[in-house]
Formats: structure tokens, C-alpha cells, sequence
């Protein structure tokens, strides 16, 4: 009788190993939902510059009462532009500051002037650095924060049909809910 090997049960304990982790991402809530470790934590700094003529945002707009979003942009971002309607009615019942990530200023001022401005506030990250301390993985993200500025709940990918009416507007609803 031939003796078997350990290494011969390695590809198998690999495969098991996937199909374990396959499964138990099908098996989630929402499957197509990317976590945050930040939910519930403070917001992280959101820099120092913005483009000329625009308010900068500031980490103490962050904190002031009342819930407001945070949206991860760029004008070279198709899925950015769907969902700009979106955002301009959000911004007329709420704060929404923008994070314009790795932009030339001259595209991004351009974008704003084409399709209108619905950021209270601005902050630019030309390098991405705040884009990685927010956790951000490609625009757009939108993230909701309360009166604390802390992150509720995180919003990966454009703010548009099905997927804003049933993940990001329950969720939206139920913070505003919480700050009454």
C-alpha cells in the first residue's frame, strides 16, 4: 500500500479554503457590499487644499450637528457623472461635501461649470492620500456621517437607480432618523 503524501492533500485544503470563503461571501446580507472598518469611527482628516474659488472643507464641518454625506469624485469618472443629479438634489435638503481625487484642477473646475455644484464644501486629494485613509477603492464612494462626525455607512459606487433607492436610502433615512 503506497503511503500518501501531505503535499498531496495541499491542493485540496486550498480548494476547500476558497470554496469555504465563496460561500460564506454568497451567503451575506448584501454580497455586492464592500465593508468598512471605519463605520462607526471618526471620519479622517479630509486635507488642506480645494480649487480656487471653491469653500474648503474642513474636519470640524464634519462634526457639526446634523448628518451630511461625504462623496468621493473626479471628473474622469464616468459612474461620477451618473450620479451627479443625484447628489445635486441631496445637496438641496443636506450638507454634501466633495473629496476630488487625482484631478487636474483645470478638469475638475470645468466639470463643476458644465454640470452645476452641489458641494457645500471641497477638499482636493490630488495624490490619493485621503482617499486611502478613508478606505476609498475607486470613485465614486459616498459616505454617510452624523453630528460627531463619525461614519455611519459607506457607499461604494455611483448613488443611481436600484442601488440608491434600496441600499444607500434606507440608510440615509434611518441616520437622519437617529439625529432627531
Amino acid at each position: 500500500m503506497a503511503k500518501l503524501s501531505p503535499m498531496m492533500l495541499l491542493p485540496v485544503a486550498v480548494f476547500a479554503g476558497f470554496a469555504g470563503l465563496a460561500g460564506w461571501a454568497l451567503m451575506r446580507d448584501d454580497p455586492n457590499s464592500v465593508p468598512s472598518a471605519l463605520i462607526a469611527r471618526e471620519a479622517p482628516a479630509v486635507g488642506v487644499t480645494t480649487l480656487p474659488g471653491k469653500t474648503q472643507l474642513t474636519d470640524e464641518m464634519l462634526r457639526q450637528p446634523g448628518v451630511k454625506l461625504v462623496n468621493f469624485w473626479a471628473s474622469w469618472c464616468p459612474p461620477c457623472r451618473a450620479e451627479h443629479p443625484t447628489l445635486t438634489e441631496l445637496a438641496k435638503t443636506m450638507p454634501v461635501y466633495g473629496v476630488d481625487l487625482k484631478d487636474p484642477e483645470g478638469a475638475a473646475l470645468g466639470f463643476l461649470s458644465e454640470h452645476g455644484d452641489p458641494f457645500h464644501a471641497l477638499a482636493t486629494d490630488p495624490r490619493g492620500r485621503i482617499a486611502i485613509d478613508w478606505g476609498v477603492t475607486a470613485p465614486p464612494e459616498t459616505f454617510i456621517i452624523d453630528g460627531q462626525g463619525r461614519i455611519l455607512y459607506r457607499h461604494a459606487g455611483p448613488l443611481v437607480r436600484e442601488d440608491y433607492t434600496t441600499r444607500f436610502l434606507p440608510e440615509l433615512e434611518k441616520a437622519r432618523a437617529a439625529a432627531e
